[in-house]
């Protein structure tokens, strides 16, 4: 899906509220995450994405007596496993603040080893986030360099070989799809994601899905408009 003006300007328009309701940081001392419902949480990143888009400054700052605050422990609302490019922080394309959302990034956006899933495990089991979601971008070097290794066999030096290996197989199947091999095999790479955390095995995560608690949902930031795309939701 291309993103157009008509897009950007609806989200703009939808915006402007959720500056003036968002809350910069968590709520100290107190409100959990298991308190929030995954549409509640996914409604949350929606408004804050649409206030992003609307490009207007927002203060991150923290007093001495909000980072005390902290020392408790933490309260996330959602999950965020997302690629390490630095022009996609997801507390930015959010504008989330401090303690709001727990990030697990690597290069491609993967969750292909036991520090990534430990991590995710680790959010839903202890600190009972309602919300995971996989979020890959526009332009992701990690896939344009699973591509190469596809389509040009490609020797990647170092661990980067590792690295893209798990994007492999959307690349793979992005071929069979008519259009932008690049976006094909973002998205795809997503959508893969997403199944392997929703897959049985993940007992985890599947016991909280079933109750209702936890929904895993894929997504897209697009650099040039600022949006995040949903898909892939439960």
């Amino acid at each position: 899906m291309r993103l157009n003006r008509r897009h950007l300007f609806a989200a703009i328009a939808a915006g402007g509220a959720a500056l003036a309701t968002r809350p910069l940081v968590a709520s100290e001392g107190g409100h959990g995450a298991s308190e929030i419902t995954p549409e509640a949480a996914l409604a949350t990143l929606k408004k804050g994405n649409q206030a992003f888009t609307m490009g207007r400054a927002f203060n991150y700052g923290l007093n001495d007596g909000q980072r005390r605050a902290f020392l408790a422990g933490q309260h996330p609302f959602a999950t965020i496993v997302c690629c390490s490019d630095s022009r996609a922080a997801p507390e930015q394309i959010f504008e989330t603040g401090v303690g709001q959302l727990f990030v697990v990034r690597n290069a491609g956006s993967t969750a292909a080893n036991a520090q990534a899933m430990g991590s995710i495990e680790y959010s839903v089991l202890h600190l009972g986030v309602p919300l995971i979601v996989v979020l890959g971008h526009s332009a992701c070097g990690a896939v344009k360099a699973a591509i190469e290794v596809v389509d040009k066999d490609a020797k990647l030096p170092g661990s980067l070989g590792q690295m893209v290996e798990p994007i492999v197989p959307a690349v793979h199947t992005a071929h069979n799809v008519p259009g932008d091999l690049i976006e094909n095999s973002i998205r795809e790479n997503v959508h893969q994601v997403v199944h392997d955390l929703r897959a049985p095995s993940q007992r985890l995560l599947a016991a909280p899905r079933r109750a209702g608690k936890l929904k895993i949902v894929g997504a897209e930031y697009h650099l040039a408009s600022g949006i995040v795309e949903f898909f892939d939701v439960e």
